[in-house]
């Protein structure tokens, strides 16, 4: 078992993590600079609050009594959305949508760069390993970083989201992106994985980015402490025995790197000889100081 932290990969040229601290962070997407919150940004800024102010185009306020929802101060002139561009020197070349939601978020997580980048490399590996096509399932999928990262590569995706908006979000990324054939599912993930195994589908590789609580398209709930067991077990049925992989994501504050580690061993009976790797995922600012952004455990065999 590799021990290893990542952190956003040094190419991302659209990216930059300005500053973080007292509870925010100050970033740079492309041409525009966002201040939004940061729960695990818990030391003092490097700039000023004058320094903030005069750089951020985009301020995200909570909404009163509200921990995620809000809106979004915009200097005159700053767009609603826009487009940035990720490239690594492997050949991964992507263009995605960013967009000001009312959920802070921003269209996508820079520092999942680092997994796109494994991901890509992992589906050309199992290429050159005689998996003509691998087939390639993203659960929790969002605007759909890896589901690009893995259809560059020469995968069959399927990319699993339960909501319509944001899979719409995907296929635009895709379009700009000059991809095609991702397969759509606008679907509660645990119950599309109950179903790939009663129809004994199998994938080279899953991907999985499984938030702390959420809702499917017909109001199921998602709460990760009391479905991941069943979530990974189905999982590990759908996985093919070789020539395959698994990206595990964990975001909530307090799940260690040794928490999904232990989660894969107990599901994963693949994972028994394989390149395995786990740590934790983080954006340096410009000043030095390292903002954790999840954990992740990842493995190929």
């Amino acid at each position: 078992m590799k021990e290893l932290s990542l952190m956003t990969p040094a190419h991302w040229e659209d990216y930059e993590l300005l500053d973080s601290g007292q509870g925010r962070k100050l970033e740079r997407f492309g041409r525009v600079v966002t201040a939004r919150p940061e729960p695990q940004a818990l030391w003092k800024t490097s700039l000023s609050e004058a320094e903030w102010a005069a750089r951020a185009e985009a301020v995200f306020q909570r909404s009163r009594g509200s921990d995620e929802r809000g809106q979004w101060q915009l200097r005159p002139g700053t767009p609603q959305q826009w487009f940035v561009t990720y490239r690594n020197p492997a050949g991964l070349n992507l263009r995605m949508r960013m967009g000001l939601t009312s959920f802070k978020h921003v269209g996508l997580f820079p520092e999942q760069a680092a997994n796109w980048d494994y991901i890509y490399d992992t589906v050309q590996a199992l290429r050159r390993e005689g998996v003509e096509r691998p087939a390639v399932l993203n659960l929790f999928a969002y605007t759909g970083g890896a589901s690009l990262a893995a259809c560059a590569a020469g995968a069959e995706v399927t990319h699993v989201d339960s909501v319509r908006q944001t899979v719409s979000w995907s296929r635009e990324n895709m379009e700009a992106s000059g991809l095609d054939g991702i397969r759509w599912m606008v679907e509660d993930a645990l119950k599309f994985v109950r179903r790939e195994v009663r129809r004994q589908r199998r994938y080279h590789g899953i991907i999985l980015d499984p938030p702390s609580y959420g809702r499917g398209p017909d109001g199921e709930k998602w709460v990760l402490e009391e479905h991941i067991g069943e979530m990974l077990a189905c999982c590990a049925e759908l996985l093919a025995d070789e020539h395959c992989f698994v990206v595990l994501n964990l975001y909530s504050m307090g799940l260690s790197a040794l928490l999904a580690r232990t989660l894969a061993e107990a599901s994963f009976p693949q994972l028994n000889g394989a390149q395995c790797e786990q740590g934790e995922l983080f954006v340096e600012d410009s000043f030095g100081k390292q903002l954790p952004l999840g954990v992740f455990l990842r493995f190929r065999k």
